[in-house]
């Protein structure tokens, strides 16, 4: 079982060890209940997208930052406000220019002339969800700026950090297809993100759906609040001790060194990727209802996790090669683990 007991080999001798589960299964049942009410309340939004919707909810359960890649007009906007409206904290909404300075993102010390004091003066960062809308079109040093902040969770002005509110979730998009006048995020910036995915266009029925008069798709406003940021932010603490035996830990750790040997990368999965796999199985597992993780949901969540982070050698681009195709072949080639009989 990969919840309880697991085997070993050492030095001739069977070891056996109990884990005990630091969350029980009452919490996960009221995690499980919250997770399908924030996710029915933002699929009011933006319909037929609950695999997408599951994706960014486990992102900010798990304390990371989702990238959406996509073209105009499929809602990553709306998505993202409507995670905001469900949540019931701050969301601010950052349009990115070429023209955006570092300041205007994180914010800037100013000088109050009534009490003749310099104060600091917060930026749109200070807020539980950060819409950074079409981020690859701002300069290198204002991507910059946000690599503080979504790691940290502080930004440093004047040599004072000051911390952004929790749960903080950045939700950048931007349009694969418009590439003019847009800078190429740096890996060290896209290492940054928990999650990769795009929402696509929808399903013939939803599509409709959405285009009848007064089916209140798309409309935000009318997002019921389901919870608070208290409560997320507490959420995502306890599910950060949900158990993981440690041959779930071998097995993501054996895909990150097989996408590093891989030919046609030039840059394989990192370590705070494996990490980040690791911060999601367990908000994934937690969200079908269990207090264990097991394979499938690696599997499930390698391809969003670790394909932004990879690198293709330049002989793989010009053959067409995917990341995510690389990611599919590695996860073919890595053993999976099997639970030890009871």
């Amino acid at each position: 079982m990969w919840v309880s007991d697991e085997h070993q080999e050492h030095e001739g001798r069977e070891v056996t060890t109990t884990a005990v589960p630091a969350i029980g299964e009452d919490e996960i049942a009221a995690f499980r209940a919250l997770h399908a009410r924030l996710g029915d309340a933002v699929e009011s939004a933006i319909r037929g997208k609950r695999d997408v919707v599951d994706l960014v909810l486990v992102s900010l359960f798990a304390g990371g930052h989702v990238l959406l890649e996509d073209v105009p007009g499929t809602g990553k906007t709306t998505l993202a406000r409507a995670v905001a409206g469900a949540l019931g904290g701050v969301s601010r909404r950052v349009q990115f220019t070429p023209d955006l300075l570092p300041s205007d993102v994180t914010g800037t010390s100013v000088y109050d002339p009534q009490t003749g004091q310099v104060r600091f003066r917060p930026g749109p960062v200070f807020a539980n969800i950060v819409l950074a809308d079409e981020i690859n079109r701002a300069a290198a040093k204002t991507q910059s700026a946000l690599l503080e902040v979504m790691e940290e969770r502080t930004v440093t002005v004047d040599g004072v950090a000051h911390s952004v509110p929790a749960p903080f979730l950045v939700v950048a998009t931007q349009n694969p297809i418009d590439l003019d006048g847009t800078y190429r995020l740096p890996e060290a910036q896209l290492d940054r993100f928990m999650l990769r995915t795009s929402i696509g266009y929808p399903a013939v029925e939803h599509e409709i759906d959405v285009l009848r008069p007064g089916s209140g798709a798309g409309q935000v406003g009318a997002v019921p609040t389901v919870s608070n940021p208290h409560v997320v932010a507490e959420q995502g603490r306890r599910l950060a001790t949900l158990h993981v035996a440690d041959p779930l830990l071998r097995y993501i750790s054996d895909i990150g060194v097989a996408s590093r040997g891989d030919s046609r990368l030039r840059l394989g999965a990192s370590t705070r990727g494996l990490r980040a796999l690791v911060r999601c199985v367990q908000v994934y597992a937690a969200s079908q209802g269990r207090h264990f993780v097991v394979p499938g949901d690696v599997q499930a969540l390698a391809v969003p996790v670790l394909a932004h982070r990879l690198v293709l050698t330049r002989e793989a681009q010009l053959a067409g090669t995917t990341t995510e195709e690389v990611l599919a072949d590695v996860l073919a080639g890595v053993a999976v683990p099997k639970p030890a009989a009871r």
